[in-house]
């Protein structure tokens, strides 16, 4: 039995927001242990004008409140995320708000954008300038707000001068409405303002920050095509493909009537297949890969289906911090297997079949 997996017996005793605020405390006190995986430099990606070491991330809703991600970057990731954050702080929804759905190795949370807000993460952000490290900030909206577009446009004039990337999450299926935002008027009007304020605040800094859109895995053909006519015409630099899903597959953990977004291992399919479509349809746009990443395998796959770098979260609850070397090494064998010199070039060689599938 490995030390993760005792380690794992006693978290999986405690309530998960319990368990979750422990492992963001070792983290923070260096009590994990680092990656001991060896650079691959083919797994090196130049995108969105970043040098990202390898193309595995940590997804946003891990480090909320910008506590850990020099913890993480030394887990191996080669990149972080931290939020979503909105401009005040906000406590999220009522607790019990996290589910483990252990049979199917899944998670279902309604936690609401619980955060501390803009000021306390700039703070741990500037206090750690000059580390280094890929750290993007994923920003959202107050659950009251009255001009969430706004709120977002806040979020970028808080961190421009030091996120490596931005995150504009509209996809959250836990704030009443948000996913709104994903309806072609609402989209073109938050896009055209958060691009206007990158622009702007790129201009202030002398720097200017990729944006990139969080979508839902729910989206129908309709709600698909006009997020694509929307990105194709703007100045945004990517999307990160998905969020959460509020469907329901064949599950077998009691906790699945749980309301809230689904993560995990059953979310993966759909995921996949709607990161595929977007491939298709966005053939030059950066993708990133989000939901149900778990193994080696499950990492090549949304690269073959389309993403240049991949997130995961939820594998990490039930595989643990040496899941990050382990997908890393396979993602070398897998190029060793390919004959590929890196990993860029197998981004989307598996598109058209993954688009044809069905969930």
């Amino acid at each position: 039995m490995s030390l993760y997996s005792l380690a794992r017996t006693a978290l999986f005793r405690l309530e998960p927001e319990t368990a979750h605020g422990l492992t963001i405390a070792a983290l923070s006190t260096g009590v994990a242990p680092p990656c001991t995986t060896k650079p691959d430099p083919r797994l090196a990606v130049r995108l969105l004008g970043l040098d990202i070491p390898n193309p595995l991330g940590i997804a946003a809703g891990f480090d909320k409140n910008a506590e850990v991600p020099d913890g993480v970057l030394r887990l191996g990731f080669g990149f972080a995320e931290i939020g979503t954050v909105t401009p005040r702080p906000q406590p999220g929804n009522p607790r019990p708000r996290m589910f483990r759905l252990v049979a199917d190795r899944a998670v279902i949370n309604r936690l609401g954008f619980n955060n501390e807000g803009h000021a306390a993460a700039r703070a741990r952000l500037v206090a750690r300038r000059g580390r280094g490290g890929i750290v993007g900030v994923n920003v959202g909206a107050n659950k009251d707000s009255t001009d969430r577009a706004a709120d977002y446009v806040a979020g970028i004039e808080a961190f421009a001068d030091l996120a490596s990337y931005f995150t504009i999450n509209i996809s959250s299926p836990n704030t009443p409405g948000l996913r709104d935002l994903q309806a072609k008027a609402a989209l073109s009007d938050l896009v055209a303002r958060t691009t206007e304020a990158r622009d702007r605040m790129a201009e202030r800094h002398r720097r200017r920050v990729p944006m990139l859109l969080k979508v839902a895995p729910d989206l129908d053909e309709t709600g698909l095509e006009d997020i694509v006519e929307v990105v194709a015409g703007s100045a945004l630099d990517g999307l990160i493909v998905s969020n959460t899903t509020i469907g329901r597959p064949a599950l077998s953990s009691p906790e699945a009537k749980e309301t809230g977004g689904l993560s995990g291992r059953p979310l993966f399919a759909l995921s996949t297949i709607m990161l595929a479509r977007f491939r298709l349809r966005l053939p030059t746009l950066p993708l990133v890969g989000v939901g149900g990443v778990d193994s080696p395998e499950t990492a090549f796959a949304k690269i073959a289906a389309g993403a240049s770098l991949v997130q995961l979260y939820t594998g990490l609850v039930y595989e643990g911090p040496g899941l990050v070397g382990r997908i890393l090494e396979g993602l070398s064998r897998e190029l060793d297997r390919r004959r590929l010199a890196s990993i860029s070039e197998a981004v989307g060689i598996e598109a058209e079949a993954w688009a044809a599938r069905t969930a």
